[in-house]
C-alpha cells in the first residue's frame, strides 16, 4: 500500500536541467495549467455570449465575480477596486487548486509549502510596498495603535512588528495544513477499506464518503480564508487601521 504522503511527491514530467538549475515541467506544475485553463474556459466561454437570462455558466462566472467583488468592497472599500484583478486571480488560482486537488489522480499544488509561501511572501511584499507608497515613513505607525500611552510603546511596537511579520507565515501554513492534513485523512481512511474489504470495511467507507463531503467544503473554505485575510491586510495598507 502507498504511503499516505507519497500524494505530495512533485515528479517531473518533461524533465529540464540548466546547469545546476532544475526547471523541470512537473506534476505540480501540470495541476497548476489545468486549474488556469479550467477556470479561464468557464470564464470564456461563461461571458463569451452575454446574455438578459444568463445560462449556467454565466451564471457561475457572474457568481463567482460577484462574490469576490462584494468581498473587496466590504473588506477594502471601493478604493481596493483597483486591485480587484488581482484578488480575483489568487481567489480561483486557489480556489480551483484546492477543488481540482480533490479528484482521484489530480496533484492539490495548495497542500505544498512551497507554493502557499510563494503567494503568501508576494502578498505580504506587495501589501507592505503600498502601505509605504501611499503613507510613507507614516505607514509605522501601523506599529503603535493610536491612542496607546506612550509609556507602553517598548512593549506594543514588539508586539505588533512580530504580529506584521508572521502574515505571510500564518497565511501560508494555514492553507497548507488545512489541504495537507485532510489528504492524508482520505488515504489513511481509503487504506482501511482495502485492507478490510467491502463488508468490514463499511465503517471506514463511510467515514471517507463524510470526510470527501467535508474536503470539499474545506477546500472552498480555505480558498475564502485566504482571500479576505488579503483583503483585510490590504485594507490596513490603504486605510491604516
Amino acid at each position: 500500500m502507498a504511503s499516505p504522503v507519497q500524494q505530495f511527491e512533485i515528479e517531473p514530467i518533461v524533465p529540464i536541467n540548466v546547469g545546476i538549475v532544475d526547471l523541470s515541467f512537473t506534476n505540480s506544475a501540470l495541476a497548476m495549467a489545468f486549474a488556469v485553463a479550467v477556470s479561464s474556459a468557464i470564464f470564456y466561454v461563461g461571458t463569451r455570449r452575454l446574455a438578459l437570462v444568463p445560462g449556467r455558466l454565466q451564471s457561475v462566472a457572474e457568481l463567482f465575480y460577484e462574490f469576490v467583488a462584494n468581498m473587496v468592497k466590504d473588506n477594502v472599500g471601493r478604493e481596493g477596486m483597483q486591485y480587484f484583478p488581482f484578488i480575483f486571480t489568487l481567489f480561483l488560482f486557489v480556489f480551483f487548486g484546492n477543488m481540482l486537488g480533490m479528484v482521484p489522480g489530480n496533484f492539490t499544488y495548495t497542500s505544498h509549502i512551497l507554493v502557499t509561501g510563494a503567494l503568501a511572501l508576494f502578498i505580504f511584499g506587495a501589501v507592505t510596498v503600498i502601505g509605504f507608497s501611499r503613507h510613507g515613513l507614516g505607514y509605522l505607525r501601523m506599529f503603535f495603535p493610536k491612542g496607546a500611552p506612550i509609556l507602553t510603546a517598548p512593549i506594543l511596537i514588539p508586539i505588533e512588528v512580530i504580529s506584521y511579520l508572521s502574515r505571510p507565515f500564518s497565511l501560508s501554513v494555514r492553507l497548507f495544513a488545512n489541504m495537507t492534513v485532510g489528504h492524508i485523512m482520505l488515504k489513511v481512511l481509503a487504506g482501511f477499506v482495502v485492507a478490510l474489504g467491502l463488508v468490514a470495511g463499511v465503517v471506514p467507507l463511510a467515514a471517507v464518503i463524510g470526510i470527501t463531503v467535508l474536503e470539499f467544503f474545506i477546500a472552498a473554505l480555505q480558498a475564502y480564508v485566504f482571500t479576505i485575510l488579503t483583503c483585510i491586510y490590504l485594507n490596513d495598507a490603504i486605510h491604516m487601521h
